[in-house]
């Protein structure tokens, strides 16, 4: 049995990332932004973060999430096949275990509408399969 291609791993993870931001960005530009202008109005959601810093350890975040995802797929490809499948499964997991326990307790506990953490969800969700899935693609033992 092969090692896992370190080099490889971080260049998936490098890849991931970038389609983790662009699809963050159409989630809360194109989608969320109505939702939050509406929030902000209501006073049920901030107009400003409370951390200046949020958005870069944002990006720091989705990236240290796309190496676990290509980290995870590099490493159980050996017993589960490489491939687009175990690549979707492994973003699967991994998207709910980031996005689904604290958008459903949102959903329940916050004062704003359920779409926000919905989709805040979907953001991690469908972001961490994105990334594994090309995580997957460029691996190479």
């Amino acid at each position: 049995m092969a090692g896992v291609n370190t080099r490889r791993v971080w260049l998936g993870a490098l890849g991931g990332w970038v389609v983790w931001l662009i699809w963050s960005a159409i989630t809360n530009f194109a989608v969320l932004m109505p939702r939050y202008a509406a929030a902000q109005e209501a006073g049920t959601l901030l107009k400003e973060p409370r951390y200046s810093f949020f958005v870069p350890a944002w990006f720091v975040m989705l990236f240290v999430l796309a190496a676990i995802c290509a980290w995870f797929y590099a490493g159980v490809r050996a017993t589960r096949g490489a491939g687009p499948k175990t690549a979707l499964c492994v973003g699967a997991l991994v998207g709910f275990a980031s996005g689904f326990p604290l958008a459903f307790c949102l959903a329940a506990w916050a004062p704003f509408g359920r779409g926000i953490p919905f989709w805040w969800m979907l953001e991690l969700w469908v972001g961490a399969i994105l990334a594994t899935l090309v995580a997957g693609w460029l691996y190479r033992d």
